[in-house]
């Protein structure tokens, strides 16, 4: 081993900022997007989010940054020989809180409970990774490449057993709030591996780990990413709690509140955005929808929505 790579593995082996602050801007992003997620979902805003693929790539870049830094930051840790009492520490760490969710997500949403999410999935994939960190990076790219592709090679309907889902090979995706299955998941924490065991043998290296986040920002960007488990296990609660609490008060929006009821009365899930948009344009008083989803409007309640509901079928009439 020469002299440089001796000291590149040392700067290697200790905590990079530069890693922390890009968790720490996946935990900024996985906020925003859950900010999103709660208004939509609490109908506090008309859009649907899960029905923007903006939105829904969005969620997949976030979910692929953790599990790229994931794979890097292992890789890292290991990088002077495996290092089994902090390995084991940190595996009990991430699966105890995977298992946590499971359970929360289970009473608070038992339809579309997370059984196998971004902590599951980085808690299984640690594991499955082992053997690549002594392997060359070469070959752990290759495999991560079958990761990405096996999807779309060996998808079944053989492999649609619930017992399965975890694999993400079925025909058809199981209904969860949050679906990060180790196909093609793995592969993005292989590319983290095999990233993590190329730095150190590289002079760049010396820098980028020995540099400190001396700006404010970025140092809130270093705790976030140092912080980023306790982080994700208690934003959503507080969010949602928060955001619950100003639902109570402010109601739906009038657009989310039209369009439900409008399914509702109608069922015909294409009539109801146009013909909503137009009745919300002439009767946009939130507290008015929120009487009507509560059952406690007045009759000129009903006859001013059913007579701009009127007027909007004359001027778009459904095709």
């Amino acid at each position: 081993m020469t002299a440089l790579s001796s000291q590149a593995r040392t700067a290697a082996s200790q905590r990079w900022d530069v890693v922390d602050i890009a968790r720490g801007i996946a935990i900024a992003a996985m906020i925003l997007y859950h900010v999103s997620w709660d208004l939509s979902f609490l109908q506090l805003i008309a859009t649907n989010i899960l029905h923007i693929p903006a939105w829904r790539w969005f969620a997949r870049g976030i979910a692929g940054s953790f599990l790229v830094l994931a794979g890097f930051g292992l890789a890292l840790a290991h990088v002077r020989g495996f290092r089994q009492r902090p390995f084991l520490k940190r595996l009990a760490k991430v699966g105890g809180a995977a298992l946590a969710v499971t359970l929360v997500t289970y009473v608070a949403f038992p339809e579309s409970y997370i059984f196998f999410g971004i902590l599951h999935c980085i808690a299984v994939s640690s594991v499955l990774a082992l053997p690549f960190l002594r392997l060359r990076p070469g070959l752990t790219l290759a495999v991560a490449a079958f990761c990405l592709v096996a999807p779309r090679l060996f998808t079944s309907p053989a492999l649609d057993a619930p017992w399965l889902d975890w694999l993400g090979l079925g025909a058809s995706d199981p209904v969860t709030n949050d679906y990060v299955p180790i196909f093609p998941w793995f592969g993005l924490v292989l590319i983290g591996v095999a990233a993590g065991r190329l730095l150190p043998s590289r002079p760049e290296t010396l820098g980028l780990a020995g540099w400190r986040a001396g700006n404010p920002l970025f140092r809130i960007l270093v705790w976030a990413g140092r912080k980023s488990l306790p982080i994700y296990l208690i934003h959503q609660i507080v969010l949602l709690g928060l955001l619950s609490g100003v639902a109570q008060v402010a109601g739906p929006s009038p657009t989310a509140a039209c369009r439900q009821i409008c399914l509702m009365q109608n069922g015909d899930p294409a009539l109801c955005p146009s013909v909503c948009s137009c009745i919300v344009q002439q009767v946009p008083e939130r507290d008015l929808w929120q009487r009507l989803m509560a059952g406690k409007a007045a009759a000129e309640d009903n006859t001013r929505i059913s007579r701009a509901a009127q007027q909007c079928m004359r001027e778009s009439p459904p095709s």
